[in-house]
């Protein structure tokens, strides 16, 4: 039990937002930094699908990559951050880094994805704004 506890501890107080996901899109873990960066409590995220923080514009294409993975246990961005826009419960867009993996039961099957999230949406508006000045 003090195993289980020391996870939930560590999920809840790493700085960066810990989304997890089933193998149908509906979010079953949102720790604390996902609150903070996305503007949805646990309550009101936890059973929701990821379209939640995902624009409109970018979802056929998640859900296309999602599935595919959910299907072949293989995750073309396993591991590599990537840079991609995420919505805020106030409608603001946000740039997000975010990593994915799989997450697999001990029989190899494929129970769902996690991602973690960073909000990099200052870093990437004052580089935009510098690029434009020089």
């Amino acid at each position: 039990m003090q195993n289980e506890l020391l996870s939930e501890a560590i999920l809840d107080q790493i700085a960066d937002a810990v989304i997890y996901a089933d193998r149908s899109g509906d979010i079953a873990r949102w720790n604390r930094a996902s609150v903070a960066m996305f503007g949805f409590s646990s309550e009101e995220a936890v059973g929701q699908r990821l379209d939640l923080i995902i624009p409109e514009h970018l979802r056929a294409p998640h859900w296309r990559g999602f599935d595919a993975a959910m299907s072949t246990g293989v995750m073309k961005l396993q591991g590599r951050p990537t840079l991609t826009r995420a919505l805020h419960k106030s409608g603001r867009k946000l740039y997000v880094e975010m990593t994915f993996a799989l997450v697999k039961g001990d029989d190899d099957n494929v129970l769902g994805a996690v991602a973690m999230a960073r909000d990099v949406t200052e870093r990437i508006e004052r580089e935009r704004s510098a690029a434009r000045t020089t």
